[in-house]
Formats: C-alpha cells, structure tokens, sequence
C-alpha cells in the first residue's frame, strides 16, 4: 500500500467509525439524535493519535472536521430539517477534546489525558436528563378498561402496577383512577383523560358533558377497532371492549368516529413535528354546526364545548408502550422513546412542555442520508489526502533547501 493509500485510510477511518457506532442506538429508537454519538466521538481520540504519530497534527485535524461535518450531514438527510443547536454543540465540543488529546497526549500525557477525561465528562453531562417530576402537579382523572394500573397476568392487589405511560404522567400530575365522572369522584380536578372505556350510563354521559361545558379540560381516546394484545379471554369482563362505548357522547358533539382505514401500524407526524404511532388507527368525522375541528387527516379532533375543551383522539391502541418505548426499563428517559405520544398527551393535558424529538422520517430517508454521508466521508478524505500531500511535501522540500545553503 502507497503511503497516499495509507493515509486515506487514516483519515477515513476514524470519522466512519464514528458515523456507523451511533446507528445501534437510531435503529432502536428511531432518533436522530446527535448526542447519541458523542460517545463514539471518542474513537477520536485514538484516530488522533495514530494521525499525529504518522503523518501530522494537521491530519488529525483534518480528521475530526470531517467526521463532525458527515454527522451533521447525515442528521440533517435523515430527519429533512436542521440539526439542534444544543446537540450540535455537544457533539462538536466532544471532537474538539477528543482530536485534541489524541493530538497532545504523545508530547504532554497529562494534559492529553485530561483532555480525554473532560470529552467523557462532556459525554457524560450531555446526557438526555429523566422526566422531571413537576413540583405542582394538578389532579388528573382516568378512567379506561386499559391495562394501564394492573396487570393482566396478576391478581388481587398484587397485580397493581402502572403502565409507562401513568409513570410518565405521574411527573406532572396527581393521577386518580376513578370509575365514574360523577361526584365526589371529580371534586378538585383540573384534567380529565379517559382512554377506551366500559360503556357508561346516559347519566355519567350527561355528567360528562355538564363538566366539559363548565371548564373542564378533557383527552378522549376512542378506538372502533382495539388491537390492545390481551391475554384474557374473550368475554372477560376485565378485558378491555374492542370497540368505543362513546358514540352517543360523540354525536352529541357533532362528532363521528369513523371506521379504521388501515388495520396496521401507522406513524403519524403532527403539525408541531411530533411523531405518534398508531395501530388501527381511525378518524372522526366532522357534523355541520359541530364545534369541533379536524386535524392530522381527522386523527385529531379538537373541540370547544362550552367554556370547555376536549381533544378526541381516533386510536387507544398509541398509548401501549410496545408502540411508544424502546426499553420497558427507562420510560422517564426520552431517548429511549420510539414516538413523541407522551409528550403529546402532557401537552394535551396543560402538564407543561415536553420537547419533541428528532425522528429518522423513514428507512429509504435512512439509506440515502448513510449514502451521501459515507460519500462525503470518502471524497473529504481524498482532499485531506491530496492537499495535506502536497504541504508535507513542499515543507520536506523547504526544508532540504536550508540544508543544502547551511552545507
């Protein structure tokens, strides 16, 4: 191998490590972001080093602009939009230490060292902080036939668990499960979600509506076709109806929940950018004279009743962890999401921003942003080659001139 051909793999290989030791943590989760591959950044370091010992400073240089310049290349093909600036940021401070310590550390190990301790440090107070928990937290009540406080498989009080989603929504508020909309059950509640409910008596229908017209703030989730896996048999009363029990609440409304069109998973990106993801998912059809406005292909319909609100949603099936989690374990950890759903309902609920995130739009989106990225890796690598070349050779050339004039 020519030492031209040993140099472009040098200088290839440390930013594409880098870009393909982050897409474990993309292909898990569907995210695009940065910060997942600041701890592969740290290949740097070792790239540096190598760099520095055989060619120079210059080409471990050379080596960390490219590897940061195909990540942000690469976020922006995959997601269609920006990268974050924070993230951004991040990431690019973890090459700047890490191409520096690989740079000093053969000359001054300490402060190499140092250098490579504080790009961990970074790495490590970068990291996607917990969901906090809010300090005042209003009273939200539920009611659904979901699984969402028990679990199936257990019995008495010992199958009492939340799903990841009630953890969620426990940070910003103090859930009630409750079995009726009548009082005292809603006495000092600020926000009311009912997902995929039992039938409920025209006299909890009428309650219902008296408390959305005197303010209440309600999330309605009505599914026509549940595809909510159950391990119970069909019949038993514990097992949540397959289709909504609401459709006379609805029609008082002006509202109309149509048939699904899909019987599959769906992903969904709202306006604001957010990703759900749906299974089965339906829509509502708007009545003449309704209060009540469609959105996002009528998944979402957002109505004004009296002095109150309600937010229908035309699928249950989205608040199952399986189609919002990537790691049972880590629900307040928004990075292992796998869709925005509940970020979504806290904001339906007034609960306070929960930021979205940075999805991959799709696998060909994927395939593509790999491609030009690798690309552009391969032809930077090639410039480095040729124009870092050309400047060794002109300085080993100056410096045999004043060689041969002090001879």
């Amino acid at each position: 191998m020519t030492a031209a051909l040993r140099t472009f793999a040098m200088l290839c290989a440390g930013p594409l490590a880098m870009l393909l030791a982050g897409l474990p943590a993309l292909l898990r989760t569907g995210q695009v972001d940065l910060r997942a591959w600041m701890w592969p950044a740290l290949v740097l370091i070792l790239a540096s080093v190598i760099l520095r010992r055989r060619r120079s400073a210059m080409h471990a240089i050379w080596a960390g602009v490219g590897g940061l310049s195909i990540l942000l290349l690469f976020a922006w093909l995959a997601t269609r939009r920006l990268p974050d600036l924070a993230s951004s940021f991040c990431l690019g401070l973890t090459v700047i230490l890490a191409v520096g310590a690989g740079i000093i550390i053969l000359r001054q190990r300490w402060l190499g060292l140092s250098l490579a301790g504080l790009a961990v440090l970074t790495c490590w107070i970068a990291a996607e902080p917990s969901i906090e928990r809010a300090e005042e937290r209003p009273a939200l009540a539920v009611i659904t036939a979901l699984p969402l406080f028990w679990r199936e498989e257990g019995g008495g009080v010992a199958a009492r668990e939340d799903a990841p989603i009630i953890t969620v929504l426990r940070q910003r508020f103090d859930v009630r499960p409750v079995d009726s909309v009548l009082p005292p059950n809603m006495r000092g509640v600020a926000a009311l979600l009912i997902a995929q409910p039992r039938s409920l008596p025209p006299a909890e229908l009428a309650a219902l509506d008296d408390w959305v017209h005197a303010g209440g703030k309600l999330l309605l989730l009505a599914d026509p076709m549940l595809r909510w896996p159950s391990s119970l048999p069909i019949g038993d009363r514990r097992r949540p109806p397959a289709i909504s029990m609401l459709s006379p609440l609805l029609a008082h409304w002006g509202v109309d929940l149509l048939p699904p069109s899909s019987t599959g998973e769906g992903r969904q990106t709202l306006e604001d950018g957010r990703l759900l993801t749906t299974m089965a998912a339906s829509s509502f059809g708007i009545q003449a004279g309704s209060s009540c406005r469609a959105q996002n292909e009528g998944l979402v319909a957002r109505c004004r009743i009296g002095h109150g609100q309600a937010v229908l949603i035309a699928d249950a099936d989205l608040i199952d962890d399986r189609l919002w989690l990537a790691d049972s374990a880590r629900a307040l950890s928004a990075d292992a999401w796998s869709a925005d759903t509940p970020g979504f309902l806290v904001d339906q609920l007034n609960g306070g921003p929960i930021k979205g995130r940075p999805w991959l739009t799709s696998l060909p989106a994927l395939m593509v942003a790999l491609r030009f990225s690798v690309a552009a890796g391969i032809i930077w690598a090639v410039l480095g080659t040729m124009l870092l070349g050309r400047r060794d050779k002109a300085f080993h050339r100056s410096v045999r001139t004043e060689e041969t004039a002090i001879c």
